[in-house]
Order: structure tokens, then C-alpha cells, then sequence
């Protein structure tokens, strides 16, 4: 059997290292399964994507479309035509996609049109806003997924309640959780710990990108102001996506108190998650990675599609008034934190979850008793 395993951009790296790990290990059991890496190339900038591989020993994709800029549309378009022409040369058994990017969506229709099953990894979850690119992509690749390999039991209802049969909705955990704690041992102290004076529990992480925080001058700034000239104690390392950085910069914002630096390595900056007093973000990735490593987070967003974070874990959602953020500071400060725990099947071994149903679902067996293959 030939998988074919779907990478785009950054979040999706942290999702494919533990499944491409656990396919190698079925095979040296004798298991008749294989795949085949494709990188679409969305992200193509090496900080924001071969830093990743080499970090989370990843291997060299077979093939990378390199279809990286351009708007939306025509990212999209651009994947479809070279994935499809992919899917002829080397046609796999399985496609498995990742996550909410575009390269995700792109995929699992062009596999679709060619009769090739599609396998959704991360399955199911919604944040309701459909302003969100992300949220389109959820919507559509679950619409025409065969297999939904899900992290929570909130995902298992938001499919079942799209009228998924229940049959479809493998329940396995979460893969980025199973890179985090692999590579928990591994976390480097980032080149500038020194540099800003930075020890345990004394500093903030935080990490912003989405248009509604970074796209509008006065919301952007009246964040920062928060952290910059308020009550904050604390320095603020901030690794920047080079799309806020643009911004920034057109805006004409200088910063102080908040310490910008390039975007990190994995293992860098999950180091710096890890011993930071808390975190702000608006990204939903770092949340589940907060919510195993017990840091305090604030989500400056109005929606989350991962509620367990705020439920069960450390997340807190706090929409994107700044006053909320200055409250939720205050707090965190005055130790009335909440403690969180860990949601169910966070564990480890969600990939090997995953690849034991793909061998239960596709009959694959040892290699001497299934020659067919």
C-alpha cells in the first residue's frame, strides 16, 4: 500500500513527522505499506519551513511542487495542477492531508477528482468564523474526506452533526502533541537568552499574524500599547511573521519593551514556550502546545476551533480588546491563573493510532502474505 502524505506549510510539519515515523516502523514489521512525501511548497521561505524538517528529522520530501506565493487563489490553483500531475505519475492507495491550510484543501479535492480516497488529519474541528481562510479550508475537506482521524470529542460531534457516519471518525489524538512530547528532550535555548537578559518564568512569548489583530494600524497598536507603556512587568519576546513585520513597519511602530526576533526553529521556540510566565497568541497550534506544557495562554481572537484548550487546558480566549488582554495580565501576575489539564488522547501515540486503522481499513498485511501488493 502507497500513502501519500501531504506537507505545505509550518503548522503541518509538526503533524506528519510522527505518522511518516510510525509508517517506517509498520514497514521494518513486515507491514506492506509505503509513502510518498510531497511537499506543495506554500511555504518555501527556509525559516518558515526546511528549519522544521531538518529539526524534526523530517526526511527530503520526494517531490515539492514549489507553489509558494501569490494570493490565495492562486496558490490553490497552482497545487491542484501539480499535485494532480503527481497523482498520475505516482497514483497512491491513500492521500493523507493535515490540518487547515490551503495546501490541505488543495489536495483532497485534486484527489477526489481522480478517485483516490482522502484521510483528514485533525478532522472536524470549527471555530464558527468564517472570515477565517482556515475555517473554508476545514469546511470543504471534510465535505469530501473519506476518513476523518480526529483529536477531540467536540470534533467527533461537529462531523457527526454534518452528517459524517459515525464509522468514518477514527477518534486517535493529536499528532502535534506526539512531535511535542518526542521532542521535549531535544528543546534549544534560543541564541538570544543571554543577549535579553531572560530567565525562568520571567518573560512573555508572544506571537501574532492574523489579519483582524496585524492589518488594521490602530487595533495593532493599541495591542502593543498594552505591553509597551501599560502595566506589563515583564520583557515580551516576540518572533514575528514576516507579513507582521511588513506591517509594523508601514505602520511606522517602534517597540521597547517588546523584543522582536526572527521566527524561530521548533525546537527554539518551543524552549522559550516552555519557560516563559505565559503566552499571547493568535494562533490555535500553540495553543494545545501551551495547554500540555501547563503555560498560561491568551488567545486574542473571538473564536477558537479548539475549545478544549479553554475548557480543559491553560487557554484562555479573549477576543481582541485590548483592555481584555491588560485584565488577563493582571491575572496571570497575580497567580490566579487556572491550571488546566491535559485533554484525552493527548498522549504520545496518536500516529500510531492512525496507522494502525490505515492498515485495519486497507487489509494491509505482512508483506510475504500479501504478494498482490
Amino acid at each position: 500500500m502507497l500513502v501519500a502524505i501531504i506537507a505545505g506549510a509550518r503548522p503541518n510539519f509538526m503533524k506528519i513527522a510522527p505518522i511518516i515515523e510510525e509508517i517506517k516502523k509498520a514497514k521494518e514489521e513486515g507491514k506492506n505499506i509505503s509513502y510518498r512525501l510531497i511537499h506543495t511548497g506554500q511555504h518555501y521561505d527556509k525559516k518558515m519551513s526546511g528549519a522544521f524538517f531538518e529539526q524534526l528529522g523530517i526526511p527530503e520530501p520526494d517531490v515539492n511542487l514549489e507553489a509558494g506565493g501569490g494570493t490565495q487563489a492562486e496558490q490553490t490553483a497552482a497545487i491542484m495542477v501539480r499535485f494532480e500531475k503527481e497523482l498520475q505519475e505516482n497514483r497512491p492507495d491513500l492521500v493523507i492531508v493535515v490540518g487547515d491550510v490551503t495546501s490541505t484543501m488543495a489536495c483532497a479535492i485534486t484527489a477526489q477528482k481522480l478517485c483516490i480516497p482522502v484521510a483528514h488529519v485533525e478532522g472536524g474541528i470549527r471555530s464558527g468564523d468564517w472570515t477565517m481562510p482556515e475555517e473554508i479550508n476545514r469546511l470543504v475537506t471534510d465535505s469530501i474526506s473519506n476518513y476523518f482521524f480526529t483529536t477531540s470529542e467536540v470534533a467527533n460531534n461537529n462531523l457527526k452533526n454534518s452528517g459524517i457516519a459515525p464509522e468514518k471518525i477514527l477518534f486517535v489524538g493529536n499528532t502535534m502533541i506526539d512531535t511535542l512530547l518526542k521532542q521535549m528532550p531535544n528543546f534549544t535555548q534560543p541564541p538570544f537568552w543571554d543577549t535579553y537578559g531572560l530567565s525562568e518564568k520571567q518573560y512573555l512569548v508572544m506571537t501574532l499574524h492574523r489579519p483582524s489583530n496585524v492589518d488594521d494600524p490602530e487595533q495593532l497598536k493599541k495591542l502593543l500599547d498594552v505591553l509597551e507603556n501599560g502595566d506589563n512587568k515583564l520583557p515580551v519576546i516576540f518572533p514575528v511573521h514576516p507579513r507582521t513585520r511588513n506591517n509594523l513597519q508601514k505602520f511606522g511602530i517602534a517597540l521597547k519593551q517588546v523584543k522582536m526576533v526572527d521566527p524561530l526553529g521548533y525546537l527554539e521556540f518551543n524552549y522559550l514556550v516552555q519557560h516563559a510566565k505565559g503566552v499571547i497568541t493568535d494562533s490555535g497550534g500553540i495553543t494545545e502546545e501551551t495547554t500540555v506544557m501547563g503555560v498560561p495562554c491568551m488567545t486574542l481572537r473571538n473564536s477558537t476551533e479548539r475549545p478544549e484548550t479553554c475548557t480543559l487546558g491553560t487557554n484562555e480566549l479573549l477576543g481582541s480588546d485590548p483592555q481584555a488582554l491588560k485584565q488577563a495580565l493582571d491575572r496571570l501576575y497575580a497567580g490566579n491563573w487556572k491550571k488546566g489539564s491535559i485533554p484525552p488522547l493527548w498522549d504520545g501515540q496518536t500516529a500510531k493510532r492512525i496507522v494502525a486503522h490505515i492498515c485495519e481499513i486497507f487489509h494491509v498485511k505482512n508483506e510475504e502474505s500479501c504478494p498482490a501488493y
